[in-house]
């Protein structure tokens, strides 16, 4: 289990290094690692189009996950797959709600098909989502302009994040410093600074509560 645990924590950290960064401010490992099973399930997501070239191929892997959510939120998650072994798990120990889940699955699909992004269930979704675990439901009010912002960062669209920071700032002066990291990643904007930064940076941000 510690192994499995480990080779989760690696693939985000590649995939999602961000995110990865802002979980190392989750003090319970328990809890980190259920952070960690979120980001691995997406990044799981995010890799397909790498991985075929035709929408339609890509749609059915889509649709293979969507099947994987019934047993993961019936509490029988496929055995002997790390990532739907541990958001099982997660899924149970939390509670939570699965339309998040099928919204970033039919948000993907929908990019496949050259959708536009859908920022809410790319990214706000998934925030609100890593919340709760962190601190319970109730909190959604609090974060729902830095779910933006994280979506304005994601998609190059900088301008409109910078636009969009005083917005979630006032946000997040509600929210309960236990899910902070959960949102701290909100605070980099410059994609090609070098870890060591970036870690400074939250740093900074988690001992102010400002993003």
């Amino acid at each position: 289990m510690a192994d499995s645990a480990a080779s989760l924590d690696q693939q985000v950290r590649a995939a999602d290094p961000d995110r990865w960064l802002s979980s190392r401010f989750v003090a319970d490992a328990r809890m980190r690692a259920d952070l960690i099973a979120l980001y691995a399930f997406e990044a799981e997501l995010l890799a397909i189009p790498t991985r075929v070239t035709q929408p339609l191929l890509a749609e059915m892997r889509y649709v293979w996950w969507r099947e994987q959510l019934d047993g993961v939120f019936a509490g029988v998650g496929r055995k002997g797959h790390p990532v739907l072994e541990a958001l099982t798990e997660m899924v149970g120990r939390h509670r939570l709600d699965r339309a998040p889940f099928d919204a970033l699955i039919e948000a993907h699909i929908g990019r496949v098909h050259g959708e536009p992004h859908d920022l809410d269930a790319f990214y706000g979704g998934p925030m609100r989502t890593a919340v709760q675990m962190l601190a319970g439901p109730g909190h959604e009010a609090a974060i729902a302009a830095a779910g933006r912002l994280w979506g304005l960062i994601q998609t190059g669209r900088f301008d409109e994040a910078r636009a969009a920071r005083a917005e979630a700032r006032a946000g997040l002066k509600a929210l309960p410093v236990a899910a902070f990291p959960a949102v701290a990643h909100a605070t980099l904007t410059h994609p090609a600074e070098s870890e060591a930064v970036k870690r400074l940076r939250l740093v900074w941000a988690s001992m102010t509560g400002r993003i």
